[in-house]
């Protein structure tokens, strides 16, 4: 049986028909183009457009009379041709019936949930205003802070103003655009599982939104165990009715692929996954995003990207301090945890993909998880765990890791890894894949580190006055500090004899470029308000990288196994080279 349609007869005078029709369409077009997949037939595209509009007039009051029924209609129901299995709400035709089409420009709507926190005042508020410094947020935004504690406006924008700075290379007018941005910041205080609280701060954020598309990105800076109670409140509660809602979760994501699983399961009872943003800072930083523009658009690297040349690959992290308080956070977790299984494991897959169909970010994301799924799971036997332990150097003494209050006594957690991963695949068959990640170590960095095979044959073997293996060539990619590419070559010492060494050719980022390269967060944060995903992890790609450490991470665990210590301020452990050398392998940081 057919259904009617509509037609609406505006109660007011005809010379504002064309006006009010003209806003009706633009209505429905918005909501249809929210709400409709791009395959829905045009008929059925049509149906819907009528039934907004009639929606529209019913929510606003106008008056409607019937028409000539239109054959096949289905309002409100699901569409026979299977792509639309809901249509909006009651509600949120309410909440899309205050949009002004006439505002020509939409809002975004950033909170930062967790605002009095360490990474919301050290990382999260310094990019945003960085962002605003350099004109890369949309022209109306608001900042959102959301927290326990009591702060008013004043308080919050007091906290914020003392880690903002502007950029070396452009400092005028500095204090005034500290001040403008200040201006957008707001808090507003409740608790993480408080529905009540979120609809109010909803309240709050519609306040500043004026009526325009209101998109809304929430940055969870707090603990994991409270991720789900602050996801559901703000899915419930203050969502965008009109607009995309994004969430950014930072890791840790789980300890391992139960609670992993547990985490993204709960997280997709109430967000799609294409609205959940995990973050990983290490992928924003600007050498790691230039791995594959320097392998993919410079031809004389893309044909040595294989066995066939590359002998080993190092991914190395360090830090030259311990964990300084922040050791009851980090017991939970440890090394293998905190930085392997994401950060270096990331490097590695971006490193060692093949050439993705596209620049997409899921193109890229799929290349990812097919190196993931391709690595053999860590072994015992390839890794190696050590703890620091006091020293004195210099008349100062450096503390043990348990000597740290905030970690338990006779704790067995493992402030050093080195592990030795291989990538079961054509191009990467015998490769070994060498992962060194440390704290309290003799220096801060991280770095890529490409050693390539012997030249075969080489007719300058006996010329060399180190040994051979100190004369193959190498590609360095420091990631941090001192951002540079280094491709270590053999050279003749200028002279009248043959002697040859190792020179190095060097970009080096500070020497090369004057503009700051950007944090990490910057670059991330901004990703997140385009809807770029390119640079933010999936949940196959993080169920892949869980595969690969939990069992050896229980292994270490039931097996109570008791790491090696090392002096504070030392390269590490010593079974770290004899790991290296099972595999033919020297570490390549040693001669720094």
């Amino acid at each position: 049986m057919a259904t009617h349609s509509y037609s609406i007869l505006p109660s007011s005078s005809s010379s504002s028909i064309h006006g009010q029709n003209h806003q009706r369409l633009n209505f429905s077009s918005y909501i249809a183009k929210r709400v409709l997949p791009a395959k829905v037939s045009f008929h059925s595209r049509r149906n819907y457009h009528l039934n907004v509009v009639l929606m529209q007039d019913v929510i606003a009051g106008a008056v409607a009379t019937p028409a000539t029924p239109v054959e096949n209609e289905t309002p409100f129901k699901k569409l026979r041709d299977g792509f639309l299995s809901s249509v909006p709400s009651t509600q949120e035709f309410k909440e899309a019936a205050s949009f002004d089409v006439s505002k020509d420009e939409s809002t975004v709507s950033i909170t930062v949930v967790g605002a009095s926190g360490d990474l919301a005042k050290k990382k999260i508020f310094p990019a945003l205003f960085a962002l605003y410094y350099e004109g890369c947020l949309p022209k109306h935004f608001t900042i959102f802070g959301y927290a326990r504690s009591k702060m008013t406006d004043a308080e919050l924008r007091n906290m914020v103003s003392k880690t903002l700075a502007c950029r070396i290379d452009k400092r005028e007018n500095c204090g005034e655009k500290i001040d403008q941005f200040l201006k957008r910041c707001f808090y507003h205080s409740g608790q993480y599982d408080s529905q009540e609280n979120f609809a109010e701060l909803d309240k709050k954020l519609k306040e500043h939104e004026g009526g325009r598309v209101s998109n809304r990105l929430f940055y969870l800076s707090i603990p994991p165990n409270i991720f789900i109670d602050a996801v559901k409140c703000t899915s419930s509660s203050a969502s965008s009715g009109i607009g995309w809602t994004r969430v950014i979760v930072e890791k840790p994501f789980g300890r391992d692929s139960d609670s992993s699983a547990a985490l993204t399961k709960a997280l997709k009872q109430y967000l799609e996954e294409d609205q959940i943003f995990r973050i990983d800072h290490y992928l924003g930083k600007e050498l790691v995003e230039n791995l594959s523009v320097l392998r993919f658009s410079n031809l004389i690297f893309e044909p040595l990207w294989s066995r066939q040349y590359i002998r080993n690959v190092q991914l190395i992290f360090s830090e030259d301090f311990g964990t300084e308080g922040r050791g009851g956070y980090f017991d939970n977790y440890g090394i293998l945890r905190d930085i392997m299984q994401n950060h270096l494991l990331q490097i590695l897959a971006l490193f060692a993909m093949e050439t993705p169909v596209s620049l997409d970010a899921e193109d890229i994301r799929n290349e990812k998880v097919k190196v993931l799924r391709s690595m053999r799971p860590l072994q015992l036997e390839d890794v190696v765990v050590g703890q620091y332990k006091s020293h004195t150097k210099g008349g100062v003494t450096y503390p043990a890791y348990i000597d740290d209050n905030t970690v338990p006594k006779g704790s067995l957690t493992p402030t050093f890894a080195a592990a030795a991963l291989f990538i079961d695949n054509a191009r990467w068959d015998g490769v070994p894949f060498l992962m060194k990640a440390g704290k309290a170590l003799h220096k801060k960095r991280a770095e890529i580190r490409v050693q390539f095979r012997h030249v075969p044959g080489n007719l300058y073997n006996q010329n060399f006055e180190t040994d051979l293996d100190q004369a193959t060539n190498e590609l360095i990619i420091r990631v941090q500090p001192d951002e540079a590419i280094d491709l270590k070559i053999n050279n003749k010492v200028p002279g009248l004899g043959m002697r040859l060494d190792h020179s190095n050719l060097n970009l080096h980022y500070a020497a090369r470029y004057s503009k700051e390269i950007p944090d990490a967060y910057e670059r991330l944060l901004l990703d997140a308000i385009e809807g770029e995903r390119r640079l933010f992890i999936r949940s196959d790609e993080l169920d892949a990288a869980w595969a690969l450490f939990t069992p050896v991470l229980k292994e270490l665990e039931e097996k109570n196994i008791i790491p090696e210590y090392y002096p504070y301020g030392s390269r590490g452990p010593v079974g770290a080279h004899y790991l290296a050398a099972r595999y033919n392998v020297r570490w390549g940081d040693l001669g720094i």
